[in-house]
C-alpha cells in the first residue's frame, strides 16, 4: 500500500489490518502536508531557505512534520501488524539525513534513483553502526 497521504498516516493502523507492507511515497506525502504543488514550490522555496523560512528544501531532505506523520503511521500500522514492512520511495530514500530518520523509526527498505542508490546504501550502514554503537 502506499502511503502518500496524511490521512493515511494517521489511518494507518485500519489500513495495516490488509496491507501486506507500506511504502511511504514522500514527494506526494510532502506536498499535501505542506499544501502545495512541487511545481510552483521550485519557484520559491530556494527563497525561502535562503532567507530562514525554511531549513531546507522539503522535498530534498524530509520536514520534521512529514517525519511525524510517517511515525505515527509506523506505530498504528504496526500494532495492527507488527510484520507489516515498510520502506520509503522517491528521492527523499537517496538522501542521508532522511535515511537516518528511516532507520531511527525502524523503516526496513529505502528505494531511490539508481544514481543515488551508493549514497543511500553508505547512509543506511552508516545509520545502523551508529545505533549499534550508540547501545554498547
Amino acid at each position: 500500500t502506499m502511503v502518500e497521504l496524511p490521512r493515511a498516516c494517521l489511518n494507518a493502523g485500519e489500513i495495516g489490518q490488509s496491507a501486506a507492507f507500506f511504502s511511504f511515497g514522500t514527494n506526494d506525502l510532502t506536498q499535501t502536508t505542506f499544501g502545495l504543488s512541487r511545481d510552483d514550490a521550485g519557484r520559491f522555496l530556494g527563497e525561502y531557505t535562503d532567507k530562514g523560512i525554511i531549513q531546507h528544501d522539503p522535498f530534498v531532505t524530509l520536514d520534521s512534520a512529514v517525519g511525524e506523520l510517517m511515525q505515527i503511521a509506523v506505530e498504528r500500522g504496526r500494532k495492527a501488524r507488527p510484520d507489516l514492512k515498510i520502506g520509503i520511495c522517491g528521492e527523499h530514500g537517496g538522501d542521508p539525513e532522511t535515511i537516518r530518520f528511516c532507520e531511527k523509526i525502524g523503516l526496513d527498505y529505502v528505494s531511490c534513483s539508481p544514481y543515488r542508490a551508493p549514497i543511500a546504501r553508505l547512509a543506511a550502514a552508516q545509520a545502523v553502526l551508529g545505533r549499534k554503537l550508540s547501545t554498547r
